[in-house]
């Protein structure tokens, strides 16, 4: 088995309040220099690209798409060997589909995995929909930060249904597909003991999108939670049922800011010193018994290079704990543009695509560790 050091190129692009959408692949300059940022990638020695076609740009209307801009730079990616991890799903929705809560959409956007599936049948790694948490907490939130619960579970029902019809679609014209689940390896800490339910009953919701979409039980009270927010017996029927369990990967992001505390009036703080993503990571693996795959991280300029020996660290203690862990990704592959004229520092590289000291970094952890942990694969694999 190949160990998969990956990074990813930001598809993101919410849709704002003024109908508009905020694509991340547009302000940050990929559109433009695509063959540039594939390129890099293929540099840094990567072995795979978190990487998909922006869903509100391409699906124009029920069994209508446009592929044409991302042909190219799929038939790019492979010729170089870059294993895409087809990302369907970023955030933005087309302006004819009425949110996460258009009770059309989960059925609308099989029909979209299945056309991609058949139009690449050579890409077998899936991301459907990137954070599916996430995404349904904005879709939920007011301007005021308030979080509306039935929007948020009704969001996080819609995006669940939606991630497991498209599941099948793609298993149907490829039955060996690997689906990564991409989801924030979140932790909330209690700030007292006054706070301990309230810490408790978040990180149990944190564990909604993956019960539902890997068919496990729901964690305690959330089941309950659910249905008095909109769900129904049938809803819940559904995603009790397992589909491939067998070919899912687990990736969780993990970045500074992923543990917090809270207190029992729900007010939040960034948690000095949290569990680090190898204790999280692991509570994970208990639960859902899956590869695991660190699908992001990331750091501001000053802690970067730290960051990334930290990560790494972690990922050699859960592997030598024999938790089975895949792949390693920081993200994104270059900056990514705030607004017109800023970009945030996030990158392997920056905007003009020049390697920062962490993308210098990175590459020399990707050459010296490759053969390492492909070789540690190999040797499990005859051992099993």
């Amino acid at each position: 088995m190949t160990f998969l050091f990956a990074s990813a190129v930001d598809t993101s692009c919410p849709r704002l309040a003024d109908g508009t959408h905020a694509d991340a692949m547009d302000r940050g300059g990929h559109y433009a220099r695509w063959e540039e940022d594939l390129e890099l990638a293929a540099t840094l020695g990567l072995r795979a690209l978190r990487y998909g076609p922006a869903y509100y740009r391409t699906h124009l209307a029920p069994e209508r798409f446009d592929w044409e801009p991302i042909d190219a730079p799929l038939a790019r990616m492979r010729a170089l060997r870059l294993q895409p991890i087809a990302c369907l799903c970023d955030g933005g929705m087309p302006s004819w589909i009425a949110g996460a809560h258009d009770v059309a959409f989960p059925v609308l956007f099989a029909e979209y995995a299945r056309a991609f599936a058949r139009r690449y049948p050579w890409i077998r790694l899936y991301t459907p929909i990137r954070d599916i948490t996430g995404f349904a907490r904005r879709e939920a939130t007011a301007s005021d930060g308030t979080v509306d619960e039935r929007r948020f579970a009704m969001a996080l029902r819609n995006l669940a249904m939606g991630h497991e019809l498209a599941v099948e679609a793609i298993l149907a014209e490829r039955r060996d597909a690997v689906i990564v689940h991409t989801e924030q390896a979140e932790h909330v800490h209690p700030a007292g003991a006054a706070a301990r339910a309230t810490a408790e009953r978040a990180n149990a919701i944190r564990f909604a999108a993956l019960d539902l979409t890997l068919g496990r039980e729901l964690a305690p009270g959330v089941a309950g939670w659910l249905t008095t927010h909109g769900l129904t017996a049938h809803d819940l029927a559904f995603f009790r049922e397992r589909r491939a369990p067998e070919q899912r990967w687990l990736g969780l992001g993990y970045a500074p800011g992923s543990e917090r505390r809270i207190t029992a009036t729900d007010r939040t703080s960034t948690a000095r010193r949290g569990l680090g993503f190898s204790a999280i990571a692991t509570a994970y693996w208990r639960r859902y018994r899956v590869p695991l795959f660190h699908a992001e991280t990331r750091a501001q300029p000053r802690q970067a290079l730290s960051w990334l020996r930290r990560q790494w660290e972690e990922i050699i203690a859960l592997r030598a704990a024999g938790v089975p862990v895949v792949g390693f990704t920081w993200a994104p592959l270059t900056d990514g543009a705030r607004d017109g004229h800023s970009a945030d520092a996030l990158g392997l590289a920056d905007s003009r695509r020049q390697l920062r000291s962490i993308g210098a970094a990175y590459a020399e952890l990707v050459a010296r560790w490759a053969p390492v942990v492909d070789g540690d694969a190999r040797q499990a694999a005859r051992s099993a």
